[in-house]
């Protein structure tokens, strides 16, 4: 990627609004990275924009219906400001029924291009600004990588890093194998490159991102996989750390394993995606893997990295789960003690399997199955916590704290929220923190030499 360094003459501001995954938020520092070396400023104000994108996410129904209000508020500025640009972009349009919605519902958007040509971004702004005939280019896959684009960083100090696209996996529930496409690795050589660039540019922490991480390189001939990226990377220097997501855990090899054990600057942290404790949603939601597997998936991290975190995402209310099936989760959530959970009703996702699945869960169910399961996490993720009392760790300082004024905020190499006081000058370093006190999410401490 192209670190965005010289800005153009200053020719108005734009805003981007995104939903979603940590993929969508890298894409819209590549719109950012545009727009800003075409001389826009950014802005937080709707009424100031001259160009606003909405950078979508369709793998919730609550994203979706987020955005449509968005678009919906949108159209009173394009009437009073008949110059602004509308664009709308992301996992959303590259569902032909949203995008013939969106052409025949909000003439007000200029332009609605998908995940696949993102690249075209520029010649679409152009054109935009040259016609007032709404623009859609939405590509159905592309086959080869995109290619670099500028970057504005949304952070001076830790930066997103893709290693690969798209998904192979088709999990019945998930419609982003349909919408990001078949899985295309990096080369290598390019991503070191960019993370060296990171590096020299002041950047202390990289976070690879990928649909599945470690189904990196399955592409290759050369049989290069996810663990020599990370082995390549640990060498960069100026680098202090490295983390990883989303691994999925039929890809969750032993070598990797060793490797978070062995690499200094990979984070002790794993984040696996568990979905659901019962074999038969398993089956149903086809994620390859068993219960017991990844049970022993799990002690075999342990046993290589014991003091690492492990985090999970878990769905409530698939189809068909019976209350059995939820207890099997609650049961695993017990055994496993997760430092974190990502816990999320099912959603239905129109042109996923699971959407046409008999035994649809009501929601009532869902919503109080989702609630036992979050306080049964809490009660863990405070278990958790215990041993860092009057420990002291590594954090990585993010700057300020929003929900703690006057404090600093960072993270342990665990993944562990620290909050904590000291001058916003030390964003960026690393410091010793002493904890003194704990709760189910956060750590709280002081700074010690």
């Amino acid at each position: 990627m192209t670190l965005l360094k010289d800005k153009k003459e200053h020719r108005g501001f734009y805003l981007t609004v995104t939903y979603g995954c940590q993929m969508n938020e890298h894409d819209s520092e590549k719109l950012a990275g545009v727009l800003e070396g075409e001389g826009y400023h950014p802005t937080e104000e709707l009424t100031e924009a001259d160009i606003i994108i909405l950078n979508t996410c369709c793998v919730r129904e609550n994203a979706e219906l987020k955005v449509y209000g968005k678009v919906g508020q949108l159209k009173r500025l394009k009437e009073k400001n008949p110059d602004l640009i509308i664009g709308i972009c992301g996992c959303m349009m590259q569902q032909e029924e949203v995008v013939n919605e969106i052409k025949a519902k909000y003439r007000h958007v200029d332009i609605v291009f998908g995940t696949h040509n993102i690249h075209h971004f520029p010649k679409l702004l152009k054109q935009a600004k040259e016609q007032k005939n709404p623009l859609v280019q939405v590509w159905d896959e592309n086959t080869e990588l995109i290619p670099d684009m500028p970057v504005q960083r949304t952070d001076d100090h830790r930066a997103w890093v893709t290693t690969i696209y798209g998904c192979n996996n088709f999990c019945t529930y998930c419609i982003v194998p349909y919408v990001r496409g078949r899985e295309k690795s990096r080369p290598v050589e390019d991503i070191v490159r960019e993370v060296e660039e990171l590096a020299a540019d002041g950047v202390k922490e990289v976070t690879l991102l990928g649909q599945n991480v470690n189904s990196y390189g399955n592409d290759f001939e050369d049989k290069t996989d996810f663990t020599d990226l990370l082995t390549a990377l640990n060498e960069v220097e100026g680098l202090a750390r490295i983390r990883f997501m989303t691994a999925h855990p039929k890809d969750c090899s032993d070598r990797l394993i060793e490797a978070v054990a062995n690499l200094d600057k990979v984070c002790d942290h794993f984040h696996l995606p568990v979905q659901a404790g019962s074999n038969k949603v398993l089956k149903a939601m086809n994620r390859n893997y068993t219960r017991e597997e990844y049970i022993d998936l799990i002690e075999r991290v342990r046993a290589k990295n014991p003091n690492a975190s492990i985090s999970t995402d878990v769905i409530v209310g698939f189809p068909g789960e019976s209350e059995e099936d939820f207890q099997a989760t609650l049961d695993l959530f017990e055994k496993v003690e997760y430092d974190m959970a990502y816990s999320f009703m099912y959603s239905k996702r129109t042109g996923t399997p699971a959407a046409k699945m008999e035994e649809q869960v009501p929601d009532d169910v869902k919503n109080d199955r989702l609630q036992r399961l979050i306080d049964l996490q809490s009660s863990i993720s405070m278990k958790n916590n215990q041993p860092y009392l009057n420990q002291t760790v590594e954090v990585l300082v993010e700057g300020e704290s929003k929900n703690n004024p006057e404090t600093l905020t960072g993270r342990t190499t665990t993944n562990k929220i620290v909050i904590f006081e000291g001058d916003t000058n030390l964003t960026g370093q690393l410091v010793n923190v002493k904890i003194n006190k704990v709760q189910s999410w956060t750590l709280y401490g002081t700074i010690v030499d």
